[in-house]
């Protein structure tokens, strides 16, 4: 009986703990996806008083570090709070592979797609004009193409964090830079054929904020839903193969164990030639003057008087 009050004790220990964190991972949302949508809406803002097209380069480019940067930014500030996730499929990742449990994950989902929501909601009543964070299939690209694409670059994040962060190494402090620009590559391969939307919170909330102007909500759910499996399943063949064997000492900071010069090393080759070469001849002469020394003693030690 001690023993099952100890257990609810501590599962509402646990609980406890998960809400807190759930509660600090909505702050986290509201504050990367206000900062990411808002340079969305200054881009188009920009677009729009310039003439510019709505698939310029200069446009990918700006929304793009918009994501990368806000993700990096935030990220860094409440990866020592909550991992600083502000994903569901990257939290679907982690409860896959075992760093978080069932509770965490569903609680981090709710913060994260009503933190979505609140961030849209900031920006279309901070900024003017519509919202212009909507994410949907470029023209051209159907919803089987765009399901891939979400699923791949979703992947790619996942990855990254697994990796990055889940995976304790010496960079794991600079994890939030790697996935930061690990976002920002994604977006300017994706921002003109899906959005990039790659985390379904950040299309989910201006969505709903906007009445779901698009009849393709579905595939920000299940493109990165895929990706969150197929990185998952990624990682724990990973683990499961010890990939750090494969390439030991990536991560190591002790300068003694840096590959030699190699000019030191030929020197070094070159050197220990010459003094084989030496010992040869020594070895050649020591044994041509014992020959000859043999040969006058007649082997028999004593020198040969014989005339004949």
């Amino acid at each position: 009986m001690a023993s099952k009050q100890v257990g609810r004790s501590g599962l509402v220990a646990n609980a406890a703990q998960d809400l807190q964190a759930a509660i600090l991972e909505f702050f986290g949302t509201v504050t990367f996806l206000t900062l990411a949508f808002g340079g969305v809406q200054a881009s188009a803002f920009e677009a729009r008083a310039q003439g510019i097209p709505s698939f310029s380069v200069d446009r990918v480019m700006y929304i793009s570090l918009s994501f990368g940067l806000s993700l990096l930014v935030s990220t860094w500030l409440f990866f020592r709070v909550t991992g600083g996730l502000f994903n569901p499929n990257v939290s679907l990742a982690l409860l896959i592979t075992g760093v978080i449990g069932p509770l965490r994950f569903v609680l981090y989902c709710i913060a994260q797609l009503v933190g979505g929501i609140v961030a849209a909601a900031l920006v279309l009543a901070l900024t003017p004009g519509s919202l212009q964070s909507n994410t949907y299939p470029g023209p051209g690209v159907n919803p089987a193409q765009a399901v891939f694409i979400e699923a791949f670059i979703t992947a790619a994040l996942c990855l990254a964090v697994l990796m990055l962060a889940a995976e304790k190494h010496n960079a794991t402090p600079f994890a939030p830079v790697g996935i930061g620009l690990t976002l920002l590559a994604c977006h300017l391969f994706a921002v003109n054929f899906t959005g990039a939307g790659m985390n379904t919170a950040r299309s989910f909330g201006p969505a709903a904020v906007t009445g779901f102007p698009y009849g393709t909500q579905w595939i920000y759910w299940v493109g990165p839903g895929i990706g969150s499996l197929v990185a998952s399943t990624f990682y724990v063949a990973l683990k499961q193969y010890k990939y750090w064997t494969l390439n030991p000492g990536a991560d190591e900071t002790d300068v003694m164990q840096s590959p030699p010069n190699p000019v030191s090393k030929v020197a070094s080759r070159r050197s220990q030639s010459r003094g084989s070469r030496t010992r040869n001849s020594q070895e050649t002469r020591s044994n041509g003057i014992l020959e000859q020394d043999l040969s006058n003693t007649n082997g028999s030690g004593y020198p040969n008087n014989n005339p004949v």
